[in-house]
């Protein structure tokens, strides 16, 4: 997926209620560098490719480097206001992994945590 010249493009689940409340709020700010949103749940791609990228987050950075997970998260809060600092923190020694291993530790949690979403905002 090419991503524009100083463009990050992330890629997040639309499908997700509790996905789609983080990216409204990254999208209500005012980045630093442009982004693209590209919600990979309605987006036309193999469903190979759709499963990998929905399975994780994802952001690809101008360079066309592909981060996901803490890392991923890292790369977008350097671009938000009101995120930086958090960003930064996600770049000292040893704190990626830290944030990596949260993140791994609530990809489990995810599905029961969209489900309970779904039912408590279709109400």
């Amino acid at each position: 997926m090419p991503t524009a010249c100083g463009t990050l493009t992330v890629m997040y689940d639309g499908s997700c209620p509790l996905c789609q409340r983080e990216i409204g709020l990254y999208q209500s700010l005012t980045p630093l560098q442009p982004v693209a949103w590209l919600d990979v749940s309605a987006a036309d791609l193999p469903p190979a490719t759709r499963q990998q990228l929905m399975a994780r987050f994802h952001v690809q950075q101008s360079d066309g480097q592909l981060l996901s997970g803490a890392a991923a998260f890292v790369a977008l809060w350097l671009n938000m206001p009101g995120w930086r600092w958090l960003g930064r923190l996600g770049r000292l020694p040893g704190v990626t992994p830290i944030l990596e291993m949260l993140y791994r530790g609530f990809l489990p949690i995810r599905p029961t945590l969209q489900k309970w979403l779904k039912k408590h905002t279709a109400a």
